[in-house]
């Protein structure tokens, strides 16, 4: 099995008892998302149990990529389970992290791992190669993720760096082990807890801390001597040449090659102050770091939401200038183990509360925090300790911030004003609002989370920072178009799918991208695990064309590791068949189309944007002609979006009335025995 390493952990914490499954007997769904809903499609017999139920499994999955040279999918771990964090009904969810945890657990010997019930103490998982410990992690318990890695560290590798860890008669690295763990926050069950891994990679989504805390498990640890056994490692090797060759920045010609996801010189996505001493960070064999390491010791391997999350009030208070204060705050999400967008959108809803009158030392809802503060470490630290250790008002905002909103009898108003900024599941919205990017909202809703999958935004970005300095956005629109249109295998060549007028965003067009979006994501990125920020690579002005390499490099990075001949159009309708199985997993579990909306704000307030989506362009049609237009002010329409809703369940070949999945498509998939479950359950549609 190329690629593997040809077992699977699995572990029952409330008997102590360790096993494996062969992964020949999963194969099919290759890996990553697609084995870990296959696994916990057999393993729970039961999908209508909570997230804290201790019947839930929570797979752990790599690739077979992972832990090869393969550009951008070498490091990532696909978490899934059902989550706590969406509302009404906790779906069956995932989250993802990078960093070196995958690479390790299959350099340890392990494709994935299993965790089933619940111990009657604190625990924590010691990996090292084939020989698997439960152990007693009493003395872990209070600690935050960064102590409790240090902790296990030393544990394994003794004090310092560079110490040989014998692992065999034969078999020793100088490397620490990978940690995965919670905080205090998942120790206290927070709606709103992650996993942490390393300084700041962390499964942010679906509150898996929480029931990692409910498990009473503290930490899983692995440290690995092995590797990956390679079909055709000249082909890999002169495949990431060809890209690097091809594709990456142009050190020479950097202006040429500005959009390039082959190379980098300064990290992406960071909002704060960057340090002048600072280096890129990336996670294990990706071709582009996206963190960084600074000489001062804070922010390190945050990026995106952590480092925006307070910068912004940082600077308020500091006159414009940024303090260690914004660096800190971050620090301590990752530390505690907190969703950065949870807080942040949830920090922003009480300020706007506290100053309606509603929040506060005389609000109706009582609140201690010391506004006064805001913007100091000192305020950072009061909020989140609060979250973690559900002090005061703390215990409200650890059930996350739309159910504190239910809580305080604000919900139905503070949804309807925008006020509370929730736009599907209960969960924060991310950015990219349905209201303008709506292909983003729509996978959301039409799925069990906020997406956070970042295939179409070169489309947003880069027309809005070019128009907003004042310049003409390049390619042009009409170029974007055909070369995105050209890629949306198996809908190629239709290029109103990229169409963002409001007159073609509930069309069947627009259908298709959704759909193909969602395909792609559960294959290539979710189970296959290309990374997001790398994939797909559709623009590459490195590329006198602007021609990417998607459709080509997924492929062919894939085929070199496991010896398959697997086409990009495979990929897409296992990717399909993946997307299905989810959906059958959500229809057991009570999800119905009526459930199926968006909050009452998107379709009557609307869409202003601020900060970096004040100004909103994306591509469209007006009168006739091919333009990137500005989509700001508009809402959805509920009536036209149900219209929307129909084409999309009929595109995927689900009952238009209940979005239930059909009998023979889920026969055409190969899904016979998901389709007896539910016409077992009365869930199968007509």
């Amino acid at each position: 099995m190329n690629g593997y390493a040809g077992k699977i952990l699995r572990i029952d914490l409330t008997d102590r008892k360790i096993s494996n499954i062969d992964t020949k007997d999963y194969e099919e769904w290759v890996g990553g998302h697609g084995m870990g809903s296959a696994l916990f499609w057999d393993l729970v017999k039961d999908k209508t149990i909570m997230g804290l139920d201790p019947r839930n499994v929570v797979t752990i999955m790599t690739s077979p990529l992972s832990g090869t040279l393969a550009p951008g999918a070498s490091s990532r771990t696909e978490v899934q389970g059902i989550g706590i964090q969406s509302y009404p009904i906790g779906w069956f969810t995932r989250s993802n992290f990078g960093g070196r945890f995958a690479s390790m657990l299959k350099y340890a010997g392990w494709d994935g791992i299993v965790i089933e019930g619940q111990a009657d103490k604190p625990v924590w998982i010691d990996i090292r190669n084939e020989d698997v410990k439960i152990k007693d992690a009493r003395h872990l318990w209070g600690l935050d993720t960064w102590k409790t890695q240090e902790e296990i560290w030393r544990e394994v590798s003794g004090r310092g760096y560079g110490n040989w860890v014998e692992l065999g008669s034969e078999e020793r690295t100088t490397q620490p082990p990978a940690v995965l763990t919670i905080g205090p926050a998942g120790e206290n069950l927070s709606v709103i807890a992650c996993l942490i891994h390393d300084a700041g990679h962390s499964a942010g989504q679906g509150g898996f801390g929480a029931v990692w805390g409910s498990k009473k498990l503290k930490a899983v640890s692995v440290i690995g001597t092995g590797a990956v056994h390679v079909a055709d490692p000249k082909g890999l090797m002169e495949a990431r040449l060809w890209a690097q060759a091809k594709y990456s920045m142009d050190l020479k010609n950097i202006g040429a090659s500005w959009f390039s996801r082959f190379g980098r010189i300064r990290p992406q996505n960071v909002f704060w102050k960057r340090s002048e001493q600072a280096r890129l960070q990336a996670c294990i064999g990706c071709h582009q770091g996206c963190k960084e390491r600074s000489d001062t010791g804070y922010g390190n391997e945050s990026t995106c939401e952590e480092t925006s999350f307070y910068q912004g009030y940082d600077k308020w208070k500091h006159g414009g200038r940024q303090t260690s204060s914004a660096y800190i705050a971050t620090d301590l999400l990752q530390r505690y183990g907190i969703n950065a967008y949870e807080t942040s959108r949830g920090l922003a809803y009480i300020i706007a509360l506290l100053r309606m009158g509603v929040l506060g030392p005389r609000g109706k809802i009582q609140c201690d925090l010391d506004f006064n503060k805001l913007g100091e470490t000192e305020f950072a630290e009061q909020f989140v300790r609060m979250i973690a250790y559900r002090k005061g008002i703390g215990n409200d905002f650890a059930e996350g911030f739309f159910r504190a909103s239910k809580r305080w009898g604000r919900l139905e108003e503070d949804l309807k004003t925008g006020t509370l900024y929730y736009s599907y599941w209960g969960l924060p919205e991310h950015g990219y609002d349905p209201r303008a990017e709506v292909e983003w909202g729509y996978g959301s809703i039409l799925g069990d989370r906020d997406i956070n999958e970042h295939s179409f935004t070169f489309l947003f970005w880069v027309p809005s920072t070019t128009i907003w300095a004042g310049k003409t956005p390049r390619p042009p629109a009409e170029q974007v178009v055909k070369i995105y249109a050209e890629k949306l295998i198996p809908y190629e060549n239709n290029p109103l799918m990229l169409d963002y007028s409001t007159e073609n965003i509930y069309s069947e067009h627009m259908a298709k991208l959704v759909a193909w979006d969602r395909h792609y994501t559960r294959f290539w990125k979710e189970s296959v695990l290309y990374c997001d920020e790398r994939w797909p690579d559709f623009i590459n002005t490195r590329i006198s064309d602007y021609r990417g390499l998607t459709g080509e490099g997924e492929p062919r990075f894939f085929n070199a590791v496991t010896g398959k001949k697997f086409s990009f159009v495979d990929g897409m309708e296992l990717g399909r068949k993946i997307w299905n199985l989810d959906n059958a997993i959500w229809t057991l579990q009570g999800r119905h189309r009526k459930m199926v909306h968006f909050s009452d704000y998107i379709y009557h307030i609307p869409f202003a944007g601020s900060g970096n989506f004040a100004m909103y362009y994306l591509p469209g049609r007006e009168g006739g002609e091919w333009k990137y237009i500005r989509v700001n002010g508009r809402c959805l329409d509920k009536g036209k979006f149900e219209e929307f809703k129909t084409r999309f369940y009929n595109l995927e070949g689900w009952n238009t009335r209940s979005g239930w999945p059909k009998r023979r498509t889920l026969e055409s998939l190969g899904l016979k025995s998901v389709a007896d479950e539910l016409e077992k359950k009365g869930k199968l549609g007509a």
